[in-house]
Order: structure tokens, then C-alpha cells, then sequence
């Protein structure tokens, strides 16, 4: 199992990077959340110049915020500073559009931004619509201004069958947010795999899955349900608990799949943030902070029951034996989001899977 790790874009990221590369970590991962954290092509630019080996991920961009031309451009702009070390993560923007109080790109708008994605960055031209406007287009400079030789490598954020499709059609790995369930990565693969233009037994061979997570490695006799625990993984949670208080009621289907104490969770959140989920406002009030450290005062949310779902927590034996379930289940990456104290958090990942 390889592993990474996953932060917001900040002053100071590139020396996460150089540290990350230090414990031989396989890749870092910024995410592209614009009204929550800073730029990732920015952030990840200073990583590539100070780094050598680690791959470098966006995890994940959308159709939904930026055009196929523009991301190629930052995409193919890096490729030229890393050579074949850039990691494309894209997905349907569910949480970057709420963020704005918008819905997320469909499945086929996020087909067509993958195809145009891996087209232009390969060197290819590419069909680009804008409405009832149709034209192709390609890069018309290259040389020392993108890279377009060497590969960059694309995974689909899925959590469903409809996202999976789509990297099947397109060739891609998958990566998923808080998925830990060795089940519904079995039903990824398997629509990944029905989708492909491979065949069935070559579909996944030269394709990677990766899942964002929290890690926290207990302490002797320390209880897993503690402050540290609920500390280390709280953000995982609370961005659960928003999303399901933000979808509430134009997506009801999610926070119904909640059990009474989670929508009850839902409903504490939705009140100590000052807002209510029909609220037009309500993104303004629920995303701040969103993947940051949770303040002690929500503690009380960080439900155990969401804690066994989303985050990794145990005894080294016990997280090793959940992460053996997870590689059986085609999972290749652990990708770990530290937010207590990552040097250490990276460094914990690095010795546990060394």
C-alpha cells in the first residue's frame, strides 16, 4: 500500500512536501476548494520546485470551476516544472460548488472535462463547447512554456457507480473522500470495470485507487473515542455532517441515510452554526474552516459511530489489519489528511506502512 497525504494550499506548503519526500511518502495532495483554501496550482507549483520524486496531486478540480482550456494550461504548466509527476483528481465539484451555494457538475459534463483534460495535456487537440458554440482547439505553444510529453496521470473522484462509469470510459484511477467500506469499493471497481473499453481482466491493470482518510494511532490504553481521536478525525466528520445539513432539503436522500443520532448531529450543527438547511444562506455558515481543525467545543459532534466510518483510528495492529482489508479490496494509496500535527502525522503514516 503506498500512501500520501492531503492539505489545503497555504504559504509554507512546498516544506510539507520536502518533508513528505524526506519519509518517502509516494505523493501530497492539495485540494482545490477556492472559497475555502488557497490555489492549488500556486501551492503546487512551490512544491515542485522543491521537491524531486514526490507526485503531486490536485485533489480535485471540476468542471464545475474551471474550463478544460484553463486547467490544461496550469495542468501542462507544472508538467513543465515536475516533469511526469502531476496527478489530475477531477470530480463533479461537490463540495467546491456548495461551498458557493451552487450545485455540482453532472456526470457527463464531467466526462466531457476529463476527455478534453487528457487530450490537451497529451498534446492533442480537443472539441471545446461553450453553449451552442463548438469548436477544437489545442495548444499553440509548447516547448518551454507546457509539457505535454511526459504523462499526467488522471483518477475520478467517485463515490457512486455514475463517477466510476466514467473512469472506466476514460481510462482513469479512482480516488474517494472518507470510503473505507471494502464493499462499495468492490461496486466501484466493478462499475469502473464494466464501463472500460479494456477487457474485463485488463481493466484495472494500469490503474490506480486511492482513498482520503484520517489516521490516528492510539496510545497505550488511550480511549478511542478521547479528545486526541476525536481531534484527529473531527474534520472528516464535520464536513459529513454539513454536507448532509446542506443537502437536506433539495438532496434528502443522503442525510435519510443517517441514523437517528447522526440527524440529530445534523440538526445540532445546523443550529449552533445559526442557520437552517433551507436557508439561502446556509453554505455561508457551514463551510468556514471546512478540513480545518474542528474547535473543542464541537467535540460533542464527533459521533464514534462516524469516526469507525470515515477515519482510521486503533492500535498499530488494528490499523494495519483494516488497511489489509482495504488493499484487498483494490485500494493501492492511503491518502492521509493531517491537521493536529502533520509533520508527525506524516511521519506516523511513513513508519506505519514502511
Amino acid at each position: 500500500m503506498r500512501a500520501g497525504v492531503v492539505v489545503a494550499a497555504h504559504p509554507g506548503v512546498e516544506e510539507l512536501a520536502v518533508r513528505a519526500e524526506a519519509l518517502g511518502l509516494h505523493s501530497i495532495w492539495v485540494n482545490d476548494t477556492p472559497m475555502v483554501h488557497g490555489d492549488p496550482f500556486v501551492a503546487l507549483s512551490l512544491c515542485a520546485k522543491a521537491t524531486r520524486r514526490i507526485r503531486l496531486g490536485i485533489g480535485v478540480t471540476s468542471p464545475a470551476l474551471r474550463s478544460a482550456s484553463a486547467t490544461a494550461s496550469a495542468l501542462a504548466s507544472l508538467n513543465a516544472l515536475a516533469p511526469g509527476r502531476i496527478i489530475c483528481g477531477v470530480g463533479t465539484g461537490n463540495t467546491a460548488r456548495r461551498t458557493l451555494g451552487m450545485r455540482p457538475a453532472t456526470a457527463a459534463t464531467l466526462e466531457n472535462f476529463t476527455t478534453a483534460l487528457q487530450d490537451l495535456c497529451a498534446g492533442r487537440p480537443t472539441v471545446y463547447r461553450e453553449g451552442d458554440r463548438v469548436r477544437d482547439i489545442q495548444f499553440l505553444h509548447t516547448g518551454p512554456h507546457v509539457n505535454t510529453v511526459d504523462p499526467i496521470e488522471f483518477v475520478v473522484a467517485a463515490l457512486g457507480p455514475k463517477a466510476a462509469a466514467v473512469a472506466g470510459r476514460r481510462d482513469t484511477g479512482l480516488i474517494s473522500f472518507g470510503l473505507l467500506d471494502p464493499t462499495a469499493w468492490h461496486a466501484l471497481h466493478d462499475a469502473r470495470r464494466h464501463a472500460a473499453h479494456d477487457t474485463p481482466r485488463d481493466a484495472d491493470a494500469h490503474t490506480h485507487s486511492s482513498v482520503v482518510t484520517a489516521l490516528h494511532l492510539l496510545d497505550k490504553d488511550e480511549d478511542p473515542y478521547g479528545d486526541a481521536a476525536r481531534d484527529a478525525t473531527g474534520h472528516l466528520v464535520l464536513s459529513l455532517l454539513a454536507f448532509a445539513a446542506d443537502t437536506a432539503a433539495d438532496t434528502p436522500a443522503f442525510a435519510e441515510q443517517l441514523g437517528p443520532e447522526e440527524r440529530e448531529a445534523v440538526r445540532r450543527l445546523l443550529d449552533r452554526r445559526g442557520t437552517t438547511a433551507t436557508a439561502p444562506d446556509r453554505h455561508i455558515k457551514l463551510y468556514p474552516n471546512y478540513l480545518g481543525r474542528i474547535a473543542p467545543r464541537d467535540r460533542d459532534l464527533v459521533l464514534p459511530s462516524l469516526m469507525d466510518t470515515l477515519a482510521l483510528v486503533g492500535t498499530r495492529d488494528d490499523l494495519l489489519a483494516r488497511i489489509t482489508t482495504l488493499e484487498q479490496a483494490g485500494i493501492d494509496e492511503l491518502l492521509v489528511q493531517p491537521v493536529i500535527d502533520p509533520p508527525t502525522e506524516m511521519a506516523q503514516l511513513a513508519k506505519l506502512l514502511a
